[in-house]
């Protein structure tokens, strides 16, 4: 498990040499609390305080809190258009 795929939050920063340490040591994957799916499956893990979410989730959440107002501004909409795909 890379540093870079996995991102944990309300954690005391480690020095590089404790992070290398415990990532030799910790091999076992990080599951999202939403979905399910472990880190291996996804393109980024947000780990915090006895939850997981991973970026789709996280983007799926994000989408829904925007769509509530049924008119994402201009900016959103690009934002979304862009994660989903949609060429303008």
């Amino acid at each position: 498990m890379s540093d870079d795929k996995v991102v944990s939050l309300g954690t005391k920063k480690k020095s590089k040499e404790e992070n290398t340490e415990e990532n030799i040591n910790n091999t076992e994957p990080v599951y999202c609390s939403f979905c399910g799916r472990p880190n291996t499956q996804v393109i980024k893990m947000v780990k915090g305080p006895g939850v997981n979410i991973c970026s789709e989730c996280a983007m799926i959440a994000v989408q829904y809190l925007i769509l509530q107002d049924r008119m994402p501004s201009a900016e959103a909409q690009h934002i979304l258009d862009a994660f989903w795909g949609k060429a303008r």
